[in-house]
């Protein structure tokens, strides 16, 4: 059986544009993990294409943050325009079902970090209007918003105006890369659900990038969502499928009926996936692997599509 897949987080926008950040790769076909002719093989597909910026690009590549992100936006929206009959933007969750009814794929534009506009809380309405629909905070960096899984350091007052701003507008936030202190912090104001787009459980695989079991329910208690991250450093040793089911088992065991959990592979923004998981086609081999850890199938659809249209749906105007 072929189930419809929603993804939550990929680099695929950054990884098109090659190792100078400068080339002009296809969505089509190519060697990465996501294209369209993999894809094509799944019962129906959305994906979150994340624009991801941080200041260390300035060190990594001698380019600014804010171009790399320029860069990234006409490499969607150039791809989507050229493969226009096999994938649409979705600005909504209704986007995404009307595109799956003419059997083609949906593209939800993502922000992973905001060096690429100055962290201005002013300039959301103008990416609302382009079409972004999910913004995380920072990446790995401490910045004028929020402290990261790797800085630690709490939400500042820049950062609070920002998720108030975000969610007034019909934007997702998205908590998966942020200190504890800041994740607690957004949980103390948020309005409406959150987000953790591509992190496991650190009960089960004990790095700062995961959650608490307590991160968790507290998701669950916004209405949001967790998406299951491919990462093999992120699922823990021996990474494999039955790994990544064991974190799914593990967040049901709080969420029965798997109601804020979803998919979140990072692919094509990790070296190592995990065994057995080589790109997007390989949701089908998960599914299987699910259904014989004695998930059932409506809670599989769930899973791989329902909770991500929902919360989209209660988030995004």
């Amino acid at each position: 059986m072929s189930f419809p897949v929603f993804d939550l987080h990929c680099d695929t926008a950054y990884a098109l544009l090659g190792e100078d950040r400068n080339s002009v790769g296809s969505l089509k076909k190519n060697g990465l993990h996501i294209d369209l002719e993999r894809a094509g093989t799944l019962g129906g597909y959305a994906q979150c294409f994340a624009c991801f910026t941080t200041p260390m690009m300035e060190q990594w590549y001698h380019i600014s943050p804010i171009t790399i992100f320029e860069r990234e936006l006409a490499t969607i929206q150039r791809e989507i325009d050229k493969n226009k009959r096999k994938i649409g933007l979705a600005y909504t969750a209704q986007d995404v079902r009307r595109n799956f009814e003419k059997g083609k794929a949906s593209a939800v534009m993502t922000l992973e970090g905001t060096a690429g506009f100055g962290y201005d809380p002013a300039l959301l309405e103008d990416l609302y209007m382009i079409g972004f629909r999910m913004v995380s905070l920072t990446w790995n960096e401490q910045n004028p918003l929020a402290g990261s899984c790797q800085t630690g350091g709490g939400l500042t007052d820049q950062g609070k105006v920002f998720v108030e701003e975000a969610q007034r507008l019909g934007m997702m936030v998205d908590v998966s890369h942020l200190s504890d202190e800041a994740f607690w912090d957004i949980m103390k104001i948020t309005r409406g659900p959150v987000v953790a787009s591509h992190s496991n459980s650190r009960t089960l695989c004990d790095v700062s990038r995961n959650l608490t079991d307590d991160m968790f329910r507290a998701i669950c208690e916004t209405g949001g969502v967790v998406g299951l991250n491919q990462f093999a450093k992120f699922v823990g040793d021996n990474a494999n499928l039955d790994t990544i089911c064991d974190h799914l088992l593990h967040f049901m065991q709080m969420d029965p009926d798997a109601e804020h959990i979803a998919l979140g592979g990072d692919l094509d923004g990790c070296d190592q996936l995990t065994e057995g998981f080589e790109g997007v086609h390989s949701y089908s081999a998960m599914a299987q692997r699910i259904l014989a850890r004695g998930v059932g199938e409506d809670t599989l659809s769930r899973i791989y599509w329902t909770n991500a249209l929902g919360v989209m749906e209660r988030c995004c105007m």
